[in-house]
C-alpha cells in the first residue's frame, strides 16, 4: 500500500497533517463522486459509497486517514493518497467488500478519478486555509471591539505621547487605543482579501494543469458541487496551469497573517512599555495579574500575557518565511513543497488565533489606565511646547522649554511669568482638545501677543544674548 510504505519513509515531524487538510481532501473525494456519477462515469452506487466513506473521514471519524508525516514526499503525494486508500476501502467494505482488496473500488481508478495530486492538494491546501481564517477573523474582531471599548471609555484621558522614547506631543488615550484598534481592524481586512484569492480553484487541471484523464465538464461541476459540501463560493481558476505551479494566493494569505502579527507583537511592546515598573518606570496602565512573575523576587507581576503573544507573533512571521520559501521553489510546471506550505499555513492561522483570542480575554478585556499617573506625566512635563509654538514662535518657545527645565518649573508658571500668554488664553491653547487634536490658530492672539511689550522685550533679549 502506498500509505504503509510513506508512513514508513517519511518519519521528519512525528506531526500528522491538519485535522482541516484531511478533512479538505475528503470533501474533494466526495465533490468528485458526486460529479464523477452526474457525468456517468462512476457507477451510482460505488459514487454513493465513495461519498459516505469521505463523509465519515470529513468528520473526523477515521484516525487512519492521517497517518502520513507532515513533511513528506513532494507535492502532498503522500497525504493525498493515504485519504484515497482509506476512502476506498472503507468504500469497498461498505460494498461487502474486503480492506486492502481494492475490488470494486480503486483508490486511483475510482476515488482519484479525474484528479491528480497536483491539482487536489493545492486546493485542499486552499479549503483548509478558508476553514481556518473562519475563527481567526472572529478574534479579530472581538479584540477590536473590546479595544473600541476601552478607548470611548478612555476618550478624554489626555497622555504623553513619546517617539524616539523621548517626550513627545500628548495624545489620548482614547486615541492611542482606537489607533491599536484600527490597525487590528486593517489587519482583518487585508486577511479578507487573501480569503477572495484562496476561493479560485484549480481543481479538474490535473497533473499538470491541462485536465488530462479529466471529463471536459468536470472542473465547472465539481468546482460547485465542493462549494456546497464547503460553504464557500468556489470558482474555477482562469487558467489551471498556473495553479500547479504558483501559490501566491497562500503566500498572500501567510504574508497577510505575517502583516497582522507585525502590528499585535508591536502593540504587545507597548503593552509592556506602558505598564513597565510599577515604581521605576512608565505605569501608565495596569494589565490583570495572571500569575507570579519570578522565582526569586516575591510579589513582582510580569506581563506575561503580551509576552506569550509577542513569541507567538514572531513564530507566525517565521512560519510565514517558510511559506514564502516554498512558493518561490516551483519549477517547470510543478511547486512540489506543497506539504511544508500547508504544514505552516495551518500552524499559522491555528496560533494567531490562539493567541488573538488569548490577548484579549486574558489583558485587553482587564487592563485598566492610570488616570492619575497620566495627568500627573502630563503635568510635569514640557510635552505642551508644540501647541505654544504657533503663538509664541519656536525660538521663544525653545528658550522657555529650556527655561522650565533649568528651573525644574512647569512649562505653564514660566510663560506666565514673563506674562507671554494670559492665565485664560493659556489654559485655552493648553486645552486637552487643542493638545490632541487638528485645530487652527487663533491668528488674532498670535498678533495680540507678538505685539505685546512683554513678548517684544522677551524677544530682545533673546537677540541680545
Amino acid at each position: 500500500m502506498f500509505t504503509e510504505r510513506a508512513r514508513h519513509t517519511f518519519q521528519l515531524t512525528g506531526r500528522a497533517p491538519h485535522p482541516a487538510l484531511v478533512r479538505a481532501y475528503a470533501r474533494i473525494k466526495q465533490a468528485a463522486a458526486r460529479t464523477n456519477a452526474r457525468l456517468g462515469l462512476l457507477p451510482p452506487r460505488w459514487a454513493t459509497a465513495i461519498d459516505r466513506a469521505a463523509a465519515l473521514v470529513a468528520a473526523g471519524r477515521v484516525p487512519d486517514a492521517a497517518a502520513i508525516d507532515v513533511l513528506q514526499a513532494g507535492a502532498g503525494t503522500p497525504a493525498h493518497m493515504n485519504v484515497n486508500e482509506v476512502v476506498a476501502n472503507l468504500a469497498n467494505e461498505r460494498l461487502g467488500g474486503r480492506r486492502g482488496r481494492y475490488v470494486p473500488i480503486h483508490p486511483n481508478s475510482h476515488v482519484n478519478l479525474g484528479q491528480s495530486s497536483n491539482d487536489v492538494t493545492p486546493t485542499a491546501i486552499r479549503l483548509m486555509a478558508l476553514e481556518l481564517l473562519g475563527p481567526l477573523d472572529a478574534e479579530l474582531a472581538a479584540l477590536v471591539r473590546a479595544l473600541r471599548r476601552q478607548a470611548a471609555r478612555e476618550r478624554d484621558v489626555v497622555k504623553p505621547g513619546r517617539t524616539h522614547l523621548q517626550d513627545a506631543v500628548p495624545i489620548t488615550w482614547g486615541q492611542v487605543l482606537g489607533g491599536w484598534a484600527q490597525a487590528v481592524d486593517d489587519a482583518r481586512r487585508a486577511l479578507g482579501a487573501a480569503r477572495a484569492e484562496l476561493s479560485v480553484i484549480g481543481l479538474g487541471g490535473t497533473a499538470v494543469g491541462t485536465g488530462l484523464t479529466a471529463h471536459p465538464r468536470f472542473r465547472a461541476l465539481v468546482t460547485r458541487e465542493l462549494s456546497r459540501l464547503v460553504e464557500v463560493r468556489l470558482r474555477p481558476a482562469p487558467t489551471p496551469v498556473s495553479t500547479t505551479w504558483s501559490l501566491r494566493p497562500l503566500l498572500a494569505c501567510s504574508a497577510a497573517l505575517r502583516g497582522a502579527a507585525v502590528d499585535l507583537a508591536k502593540i504587545c511592546v507597548d503593552l509592556r512599555l506602558l505598564a513597565s515598573g510599577p515604581d521605576t518606570g512608565l505605569a501608565e496602565l495596569r494589565l490583570p495579574e495572571v500569575e507570579p512573575g519570578s522565582s526569586i523576587m516575591p510579589g513582582k507581576v510580569n506581563p506575561s500575557v503580551p509576552e506569550a503573544v509577542q513569541m507567538a507573533c514572531f513564530q507566525v512571521a517565521a512560519d510565514d518565511h517558510a511559506v514564502a520559501l516554498a512558493a518561490a521553489a516551483g519549477e517547470l510546471e510543478l511547486n512540489v513543497m506543497t506539504p511544508l506550505v500547508a504544514d505552516n499555513l495551518a500552524g499559522a492561522l491555528t496560533l494567531l488565533t490562539r493567541a488573538v483570542r488569548l490577548l484579549r480575554v486574558r489583558c485587553v478585556e482587564g487592563m485598566a489606565v492610570d488616570r492619575r499617573r497620566a495627568r500627573r506625566l502630563v503635568a510635569g512635563s514640557l510635552i505642551e511646547a508644540t501647541a505654544l509654538s504657533p503663538y509664541l514662535g519656536y525660538d521663544v518657545t525653545a528658550e522657555v522649554v529650556k527655561e522650565a527645565r533649568r528651573r525644574g518649573r512647569p512649562l505653564r508658571d514660566v510663560v506666565l511669568g514673563h506674562r507671554l500668554l494670559g492665565e485664560r488664553e493659556l489654559g485655552r491653547v493648553l486645552s486637552p482638545a487643542a493638545l490632541t487634536g487638528p485645530r487652527a490658530t487663533d491668528v488674532a492672539l498670535r498678533r495680540r501677543v507678538q505685539r505685546a511689550p512683554a513678548y517684544r522685550a522677551f524677544r530682545a533679549s533673546l537677540a541680545e544674548e
